[in-house]
């Protein structure tokens, strides 16, 4: 099976991306061949910051680079967080803060509608492929749940009838943004004919 670096330092996104990829390649995280460097997300749009990620990776490792960019978009925020959801707070990966600060900005807004987005990109000798996914739902009111990380027990998703934060991975992963996106990758790589 062919390895694939993943260019990511979070752990549960790396598993979810493991557990979604079964079969298909040998996930590894960037961690285990020596890469520890935080990738500067300087694009504008999710694709962008998912091929800064995994362009990085491969340049540096030669082997095929995954990578996720995704976040939570809030109609009544005009889209945010956005490609800033993992810093919304100012401090990157503080789940609890982000959290916190979202429900705040969400305390006046009758429309609560939300969706996750997931821009994933693999790059490799082969060439450059991208896809993206979608979950539509809406934002709670309070934390529900303590599953899943980030935005997860705050989203409800309309599909699942529950929040993120109370599904089981597998339910998660059977309507996620990335596990579409990376479905969406995967029969784009086969269309190819390139893998």
């Amino acid at each position: 099976m062919e390895k694939l670096i993943v260019a990511s330092k979070n752990k549960a996104k790396i598993a979810e991306v493991a557990e979604i990829l079964k079969g298909i390649y040998e996930v590894v995280p960037m961690s285990e061949i020596g890469i520890d460097a935080d990738i500067e997300e300087t694009g504008t749009t999710f694709e962008e910051n998912a091929l800064i990620k995994a362009r990085y990776v491969f340049t540096r490792t030669g082997h095929a680079a995954l990578s996720d960019d995704s976040g939570l978009a809030v109609d009544a925020l005009g889209g945010a967080p956005g490609i800033y959801s993992a810093r919304y707070c100012g401090d990157h990966g503080d789940d609890k803060a982000n959290n916190a600060l979202l429900l705040r900005n969400m305390e006046n807004q009758e429309n609560r509608s939300a969706r996750f987005v997931s821009a994933v990109a693999l790059v490799a000798s082969e060439g450059e492929f991208t896809a993206e996914g979608r979950v539509e739902g809406r934002i709670l009111y309070a934390e529900e749940g303590n599953g899943g990380f980030g935005y997860d027990p705050i989203f409800y998703s309309d599909e699942l009838g529950k929040s993120f934060g109370v599904a089981t991975p597998e339910e998660k992963n059977s309507v996620s943004h990335r596990s579409r996106a990376l479905q969406a990758l995967v029969r784009a790589l086969k269309a190819s004919g390139k893998f």
